[in-house]
């Protein structure tokens, strides 16, 4: 067994056992904050594939957790940066931080203070933001968090107003942060999906029309395998995204629009009890809404793809 599965199994168990820990207490017993960061600043100085496995069971149980933003984006736009402190204090589960990415806001970096609104934002208590070609931390002067439809996502909009700000480093890695950050949000569309797929099969076979489980007629059987087929292409997608900006650009594309059609599925499969609220499936559609415009709809990430394989843009 990889390290990998083992992560993948420690925390799935956490996530049943306590489905409510707050962010701090799941960074004390599991040691998730820390993934990315080196050992000798008190991390566990893993990698991508360690960081997929960990985003697959996140999103797998429609996690609230910072994961994506903070232990994923924050910690490495500030070793890119060079920074080696804000990784630490992020390893230890204490603060949580978010990332603005250029074209994010409306950002001005006059001297130290900071200017500006971001209009959507991940939750994090810290903000860093590419600004003027270099990475900044700041505490926004007014923070307002949004009635989400997805809740398990939480937004918030970012207001600056001559804030000090500390200059952390050069900017100009922001690309690579926001390719893991796809990366990353690709594994968490594997994980929803594969929950979706799931319920489905669970239902087909739990589930009996004239005499016979609905598993048993072909429209249902074909549904179901060509959800499997869409859920572990999505899951080749994601375990190379974190290579270059190529392969990002391909899971960010796949990966939402797999993750769209299962959880579109899995409604259907369900039938009337799929669309209650009182059945989780449409938490997984939600959610999967939400990821689809995270870091720009599938349209964006082809026309990266497309750049690059053709030549245009």
């Amino acid at each position: 067994m990889t390290l990998a599965d083992e992560l993948r199994a420690v925390v799935r168990d956490y996530l049943a056992a306590r489905p409510g820990a707050p962010w701090r207490a799941f960074a004390r017993d599991v040691g998730i904050a820390g993934l990315l960061v080196p050992e000798e600043h008190g991390g566990a100085g893993c990698g991508p594939a360690e960081m997929a496995a960990v985003a697959e069971e996140l999103g797998r149980a429609l996690s609230p957790h910072p994961f994506l933003q903070s232990a994923v984006m924050a910690v490495m736009a500030a070793r890119e940066a060079g920074d080696a402190g804000l990784p630490a204090a992020l390893a230890e589960g204490a603060v949580t931080a978010t990332v603005v990415l250029p074209g994010d806001g409306e950002l001005r970096l006059d001297g130290e203070l900071l200017t500006g609104v971001v209009p959507y934002a991940l939750d994090g208590e810290l903000v860093l933001a590419y600004v003027g070609g270099v990475l900044v931390q700041a505490v926004p002067a007014r923070r307002e968090r949004y009635a989400t439809m997805d809740e398990s996502r939480p937004l918030q909009r970012l207001t600056f107003h001559d804030t000090p700000a500390r200059r952390l480093g050069d900017g100009s890695s922001w690309a690579r942060v926001r390719d893991l950050g796809i990366a990353a949000l690709a594994a968490e569309q594997v994980g929803g999906a594969q929950r979706c797929l799931e319920m489905a099969v669970e239902h087909a076979g739990r589930r009996h029309q004239f005499g016979r489980p609905i598993g048993s007629f072909q429209a249902i059987k074909h549904k179901l395998a060509d959800l499997f087929l869409l859920v572990e292409s999505a899951r080749s997608a994601a375990g190379a995204a974190a290579e270059d900006e190529v392969s990002a650009a391909v899971a960010g594309s796949y990966c939402t629009e797999a993750y769209l059609a299962a959880a579109g599925e899995n409604i259907q499969i369900h039938g009337g009890i799929g669309i209650t609220w009182e059945h989780p499936a449409h938490r997984y559609f939600k959610r999967a809404t939400s990821d689809a415009q995270l870091f720009g709809p599938p349209q964006s990430h082809r026309a990266r793809l497309a750049a690059h394989v053709f030549g245009t843009g």
